[in-house]
């Protein structure tokens, strides 16, 4: 009987805290069911993990998007505003979760709190975004992001959406 028992805990478990597998990382298609951004400016190339309250992602600038050639020359770096709209993208695809189809509701930033950078990205470097759901107050959510840059902090803040209707 105890037996039977944890395994039902555990499936509880699995079910309230799920990670994808490496070979069910989150398709293109679903990723972009999920969010309306779109290349160039789709900044999220896989979802690693994804619950109802957290979600974590992958990305990789190939050096060759545009806005290299300027920033900086010879010295290329990935802007740390790209870096918090990958996070942001990643927090739109984690709430696409808590809307409807039949809502034609997105998720649109509203504010940006405590925003902090701490190191720098460079073209080829693999970021991870971990986003957490942390409040949700009607169509108000609060949530904090991290990027990190082989496991050290390139940015951390805390941002909030809203949802509004799809045009």
């Amino acid at each position: 009987m105890l037996a039977r028992v944890r395994f039902f805990e555990r499936c509880i478990a699995c079910v309230q805290t799920r990670t994808l597998q490496s070979d069910e990382k989150m398709s293109r298609e679903q990723i972009l069911a999920a969010i309306p951004h779109r290349p160039p400016f789709l900044l999220v190339d896989e979802i690693v993990e994804w619950t109802d309250s957290r979600i974590v992602c992958n990305k990789v600038f190939s050096g060759k998007e545009e806005f290299f050639t300027g920033h900086y020359p010879g010295y290329p770096l990935v802007p740390g505003v790209l870096l918090c709209e990958a996070a942001m993208q990643a927090g739109a695809i984690l709430l696409s979760r808590h809307f409807k189809s039949e809502d034609n509701k997105i998720p649109v930033v509203a504010k940006m709190n405590d925003v902090r950078f701490k190191h720098i990205v460079r073209p080829g470097e693999p970021i991870r975004m971990e986003v957490e759901l942390v409040e949700r107050m009607s169509d108000i959510f609060f949530l904090k992001a991290k990027v990190t840059v082989e496991g050290k902090l390139a940015v951390r803040f805390e941002f909030a959406c809203t949802a509004t209707d799809k045009m």
